[in-house]
């Protein structure tokens, strides 16, 4: 296995660490929330090196008389904890560092990171490092060794540090890189900004010796009086047995536990079912040996019937709304806070929304459990986006790697009943195939969700439109975007337009809408006043009305977000403008026709 130097420049002094490359994080623990955390947020001493000074394969170190040698660091005591970063240049955690500081607003390269932390260990507990996100790689070093390395901008990774710790002052180094990758997920060419940064919350993780690792707690599929589940411990000892609770529902289930730590179990339980309009969450509480971990879980059902999506056996239609993982108001920037994430589902729940889609990436994990709190459903996708390399075994990896970690947080949320596989994505024989072995992957790790793809449509004659993709035998929806009266000619032909399909599935239109600068005025024919937006946006209803099978919207996009492709000057000024709300939260004029709408569509659903 290749070995790299990890040599950085911190003003005097040059430091150096060997990186055995290819250590991977350990499975995923998850709700971090429920246990004991110290969290490392703050400031974090950074040194920018977008020419990866610090990061050389060791056998080109040159020596003291200019030769180069073959020489083994590992033995050296020169490395990370002996120095500090003589250096004022802080960044935020968690944060992006594009919004952080002027010079980086573009940046793509390698800022390194160091936090130091007191620590005092404990006997009989294990301790696991947490990132809730790093954009996009990262290569993480504690106490002068390299612990391991994480890919995937999105997904939340932990290492075991147990025997890395020492009492008292640790030093902790994360070299972290987002620069795009023709291999990557996503790819090179994405419509948003590549925030760069520990863009979620860093803490070290306290845990018994062995401990609950994973569980599964959710009604039985097409049940609504069965609980099914299971419960899956880490240790070398595991005990024979665990319990769990639901106080709201007179539940105490013992669950017998294999010699892998891993235990099923089966409840007869009728719980009052999770809904927008009554987003019940139960108390849970798992117990196994001397751990235990509390979760609030909502109970429902979700499924497809002809062209109808039931929720709980009811038929419903999702009004919903886009959303990009990114802040309102002042410099925008990555979001990862819980005041963050309720500005923008409190919008969404303004307009008059019962689902948000969650673009084009996993977002952070507040999100979703609030989503569980204020009864908003979520689609929920992971960032396989337009032109992915199809054909390379490591891009497939990475996105499964990026699905599972995914579906690993939050297969408890009641929230969350689709998981998208892609976005936009050009048909091919590779693509299927590709795309076909994450819905298998998806299917076998949690059977109780729905599952699509946000597609794309084409011609099937003059004015009429319709989705054909092989994908369609797949998916549970009929799940596509459309732009018509803004890409697709003007917003006079959104009248003329009328829809067609041929499988007897739900229709979920995945992405519409049209660009306005907030506060821009003008004629109704001129493109980015909101004049234009809302005119489009009023023919694009009655042209809604008329679509068969519809069972859901999430219009492109509720708040103007960054993009780098978007630079038309004193209009778009690297920012989307298809956003209903604008960055600073002035509603335009479409928002209310969606709003109109939306309260039409509830009033009728509902009677």
């Amino acid at each position: 296995m290749k070995r790299y130097i990890f040599s950085t420049m911190l003003c005097s002094h040059i430091l150096i660490l060997v990186i055995q490359a290819g250590a991977q994080p350990a499975p995923q623990i998850v709700n971090i929330a429920a246990r004991e955390t110290q969290s490392l947020d703050g400031l974090w001493k950074t040194i920018v090196d977008p020419f990866e000074n610090g990061y050389y394969d060791y056998r080109r170190m040159p020596t003291a008389n200019g030769y180069f040698q073959d020489h083994d660091f590992r033995a050296d005591k020169t490395v990370l904890e002996e120095y500090n970063f003589n250096t004022d240049r802080t960044l935020r955690v968690p944060g992006d560092w594009n919004t952080q500081r002027e010079s980086l607003y573009y940046y793509e390269g390698t800022v390194w990171y160091r936090r130091l932390f007191d620590f005092t260990p404990r006997d009989g507990e294990r301790v696991f490092l947490h990132f809730g996100a790093v954009n996009y790689e990262a290569i993480v070093g504690l106490n002068g060794e390299i612990i391991g390395s994480h890919v995937g901008g999105f997904t939340p990774f932990n290492f075991e540090i147990t025997d890395y710790l020492r009492e008292g002052e640790n030093s902790l180094v994360v070299k972290v890189d987002n620069k795009r990758l023709a291999e990557g997920v996503p790819t090179l060419n994405s419509d948003w900004w590549n925030y760069g940064g520990i863009t979620r919350s860093v803490n070290v993780v306290r845990v018994p010796d062995t401990f609950i690792r994973d569980y599964s707690v959710q009604l039985a599929k097409g049940s609504t009086d069965r609980i099914t589940g299971w419960i899956r411990t880490d240790g070398a000892n595991p005990p024979s047995g665990a319990t769990v609770e639901i106080p709201g529902l007179g539940v105490r289930q013992a669950v017998e536990l294999d010699e892998s730590g891993y235990g099923a179990f089966e409840i007869s339980a009728a719980p009052s079912l999770w809904s927008p309009e009554d987003p019940r969450l139960y108390e849970v509480k798992i117990t196994a040996g001397r751990d235990s971990v509390e979760d609030r879980i909502g109970f429902r059902t979700i499924e497809t019937s002809g062209t109808d999506i039931l929720l709980n056996d009811r038929k419903i239609f999702c009004r919903g709304i886009s959303i990009h993982e990114e802040a309102a108001y002042g410099s925008s920037g990555r979001a990862f806070s819980r005041e963050q994430d309720l500005v923008l589902l409190n919008w969404a729940k303004e307009m008059g929304c019962n689902f948000v889609r969650l673009a084009h990436y996993p977002h952070n994990e507040d999100m979703v459990r609030l989503a569980d709190e204020m009864g908003l459903m979520v689609w929920s996708e992971i960032p396989v986006y337009w032109t992915i390399q199809w054909t390379n075994p490591e891009t497939y990896l990475n996105a499964e790697a990026q699905l599972t970690d995914m579906v690993t947080r939050d297969r408890n949320r009641a929230s969350v009943v689709i998981w998208s596989m892609a976005n936009e994505t050009p048909r091919s024989p590779e693509r299927l195939a590709f795309l076909s072995r994450l819905i298998d992957k998806t299917r076998a790790m949690d059977d109780t969700r729905l599952i699509s793809a946000a597609m794309e449509k084409e011609s099937a004659g003059p004015d009429l439109l319709t989705v054909h993709d092989e994908l369609l035998d797949l998916v549970d929806l009929i799940s596509f975007n459309q732009y018509v009266g803004w890409y697709d000619g003007s917003s006079e032909k959104v009248d003329r337009v009328n829809w067609v399909f041929d499988r007897d599935k739900p229709v979920f239109i995945t992405e519409l809408g049209a660009g306005a600068l907030y506060g821009n005025h003008g004629d109704a024919s001129e493109r980015f006043t909101e004049e234009y937006m809302e005119d489009m946006y009023t023919r694009t209803v009655d042209m809604l009305e008329r679509v068969p099978g519809l069972a859901g919207v999430t219009p492109w996009i509720l708040k103007d977000f960054r993009s780098p492709r978007r630079q038309m000057c004193d209009i778009q000024d690297d920012f989307n403008r298809k956003g209903l709300i604008s960055e600073n939260g002035g509603r335009k004029k479409a928002f209310y026709v969606m709003q109109k709408w939306y309260e039409e569509l509830r009033r009728r659903y509902e009677q």
